[in-house]
């Protein structure tokens, strides 16, 4: 093995959970995550010699997001569906434990599957990813005024529908 595919396997295994997770946060469907990454994988592999090591993962998750841009493009009926079966995304950070993180993590997945695809992808780039407004614009390759927009109406639905679910819960109870 060439120090080159040495290099690139290192990137690759540091790089594939935090990659799936955001490709799951994006889809809601585990199996297209694991699509997604392994696509964003691939392409980058393919430009390893042009990928500066300093921005692998930036570079990766450029292919990622753009991956999942192209197969919303070609989305057939089939594709359609809402979040994966058990609802979870491995890693989350969380500071609670056992039950509780499953919970957490499943009603997250459940919060952004009520957005539009362009909500969801600004505001897991913004808040997952830490992404500056100016930096999701330059990557989705809109205004910023856009993504101030998009981030604003999707944070709202976020807050309206957690707030709904909430109410719910203590009602329940």
């Amino acid at each position: 093995m060439t120090t080159h595919d040495e290099d690139f396997d290192e990137f690759a295994a540091a790089a594939w959970p935090r990659l799936r997770r955001s490709a799951y946060l994006l889809t809601g469907d585990h199996h297209l995550a694991e699509d997604l990454a392994q696509t964003a994988l691939a392409r980058t592999y393919a430009s390893w010699r042009r990928v500066r090591r300093s921005d692998a993962l930036a570079y990766a998750r450029k292919v990622l997001v753009n991956a999942n841009i192209d197969r919303l493009r070609r989305r057939r009926l089939s594709e359609f569906g809402g979040p994966g079966a058990d609802g979870l995304i491995d890693g989350w950070p969380t500071g609670t434990a056992g039950p509780e993180i499953a919970d957490e993590r499943d009603e997250i997945v459940r919060l952004l599957a009520g957005l539009t695809e362009r909500e969801r992808r600004v505001v897991v780039l913004r808040h997952y990813f830490d992404l500056s407004e100016a930096e999701v614009a330059r990557e989705l390759r809109i205004a910023p005024g856009t993504v101030k927009s998009a981030l604003s109406r999707g944070l709202r639905k976020l807050r309206v529908t957690a707030d709904a679910a909430t109410f719910v819960q203590e009602g329940l109870r």
